[in-house]
């Protein structure tokens, strides 16, 4: 049965996941209707673009604590921007900037050799001030038929935030498992030093592994914005946490080199089920908090005994 798990993680991940939803459909009759399944797929999105990221910063033996708020100043960038200039070049502009401090954590971790924690943690602090400080605290209220679109829109009856989180995956999955970028960032997690006598550019990696995550984050900001038509500075409050649990329920070593970015996906939609089942049942968003702290830790404690056997 472990031979079986280890072999074929996606599928007995797929497993979990239907047999969570059979649990909440159990629980609770309003679960498994049509329009809670297309709510679902939209919820979803935002957390999974952010663990794609977060994926791959992990398993170069990274973690990136600033994803909710490069998120926040990136969505609120992109929502002052939208009153002086188009939608599309605002959203472009949000992008880049959170793609840029992306690069600015590698850049940190890489260069000044401050550890990843404490580097995203500081940039965790920047963001969410300035994003503060660019609204005065304030919402940015947004109308626009391309937020609409992107919020809210389908192509063939799927949600368009769905479709981008597939060609993301997709683009992620193939980079990962047949590009030489995805095989470096493999080794650097589970051995930097190795890597470097290899004559792998570590530095060079961790920039564009730490960018990834930015330009991941920034593409859910504009989701995020397209949804709630409005861009409010306190948006994003402890999406690190989701994103991380996502990516370490998916199967992805906590201490790098190990995991797969497609069965990310399925810990995204493990999470948000179980988001969107406690909501349905009524329990307390204070609650969801301890829950989603204690999945944390129980997923990495899981992912220790792996690591020690």
């Amino acid at each position: 049965m472990r031979k079986w798990i280890s072999e074929y993680p996606f599928a007995w991940m797929v497993i979990v996941m239907l047999i969570l939803g059979s649990i909440l459909s159990f629980l609770s009759p309003y679960f498994f209707t049509t329009g809670n399944v297309i709510n679902l797929l939209k919820q979803v999105s935002i957390l999974a673009l952010l663990a794609a990221g977060q994926t791959v910063v992990i398993l170069s033996g990274g973690i990136d604590l600033s994803v909710g708020s490069v998120l926040a100043l990136s969505a609120v960038i992109m929502g002052g921007l939208m009153s002086i200039m188009s939608p599309p070049l605002a959203i472009i502009i949000g992008i880049l900037l959170a793609s840029g401090l992306g690069a600015f954590n590698g850049i940190i971790v890489s260069k000044a050799k401050i550890p990843p924690f404490i580097a995203t943690l500081g940039m965790m602090g920047i963001a969410r001030g300035l994003a503060l400080v660019y609204t005065k605290g304030r919402s940015f209220q947004l109308s626009s038929d391309l937020l609409d679109f992107i919020g809210s829109g389908t192509v063939l009856g799927i949600p368009f935030p769905m479709i981008l989180v597939i060609i993301l995956f997709i683009v992620l999955y193939f980079i990962m498992k047949s590009h030489v970028f995805g095989r470096n960032v493999y080794a650097i997690g589970d051995n930097e030093d190795a890597s470097r006598l290899a004559g792998i550019n570590v530095d060079r990696h961790k920039i564009i592994i730490y960018t990834i995550s930015g330009f991941c984050a920034g593409l859910a900001a504009m989701v995020m914005i397209g949804r709630l038509s409005s861009a409010p500075p306190n948006v994003g409050m402890q999406a690190e946490l989701t994103a991380i649990a996502a990516v370490i329920i998916g199967g992805t070593s906590f201490t790098g080199g190990v995991g797969r970015i497609e069965t990310t996906f399925i810990g995204a939609m493990i999470m948000t089920m179980i988001t969107n089942g406690l909501n349905i049942l009524g329990v307390s968003s204070f609650w969801q908090q301890v829950f989603v702290g204690s999945i944390i830790i129980f997923a990495v404690w899981l992912d220790s005994l792996k690591v020690k056997k």
